[in-house]
């Protein structure tokens, strides 16, 4: 027959006069360590829309949908599908755009209410309708970069909209309509920049030409 140890006899005793360690929820709220993780709430202040958080989730629980026409992302977050894992949060791009908080108490009958969402102001290509990214990460990347946004002609021009120091062309073009050297001035996709530039190269060298 094995004797208990002495830490093990320790531990009993100390049992005996502090109780066990369990808590009495639900009829006493419980109250969780600081390091808890719990329901994740988005802070629409720093969340920039940039969907890293949904590269990131295991469970597929976030889901991003554009709507080109009406310039909307909308983000949805359920959390009947969340295990609380804390990528979102460690993988945010501005850090704070995500925060796992100390709630954990979601049991409910409808799970249909368990989600939440968000919205955020689309950039479009003018030209194609193409999504060219969320407005609201266009903007931190524009403050990230600080005077180097200025090398990148889409960031200048969102710069400058911003701030109302110039006014870019809203207006759509068309896809059948030829790009001229004015277009270089629009919100454009990679896509259809390339073609501009491809346009004002190519006008450049037939003046060339016709100089000489």
């Amino acid at each position: 027959m094995k004797y208990p140890k002495l830490r093990e006899l320790g531990e009993a005793m100390r049992a005996l006069f502090t109780g066990p360690y369990t808590t009495k929820f639900p009829k006493v709220p419980h109250v969780p360590a600081k390091k808890f993780r719990g329901k994740p709430v988005p802070d629409d202040e720093w969340c920039v829309g940039c969907t890293a958080c949904k590269e990131v989730c295991p469970t597929g629980a976030i889901e991003v949908h554009d709507d080109a026409e009406k310039g909307v992302r909308t983000i949805i977050r359920r959390y009947d599908k969340c295990i609380f894992c804390g990528q979102c949060e460690l993988y945010c791009i501005t850090k704070r755009g995500v925060r796992l908080t100390q709630e954990y108490d979601l049991a409910t009958f409808d799970r249909s209410t368990l989600y939440v969402e968000q919205q955020k102001e689309l950039l479009v290509c003018d030209r194609c309708g193409t999504v060219i990214g969320a407005k609201q990460h266009i903007l931190w990347l524009i403050h990230k970069l600080g005077p180097l946004a200025y090398s990148n002609l889409p960031l200048m021009l969102v710069s400058q909209e911003e701030l109302k120091v110039a006014e870019v062309p809203r207006e759509k073009i068309t896809m059948e309509k030829p790009v001229t050297r004015q277009d270089m001035f629009r919100i454009l996709c990679p896509k259809c920049r390339h073609e501009v530039l491809i346009y004002d190269t190519y006008a450049r060298r037939i003046e060339t030409t016709d100089d000489k």
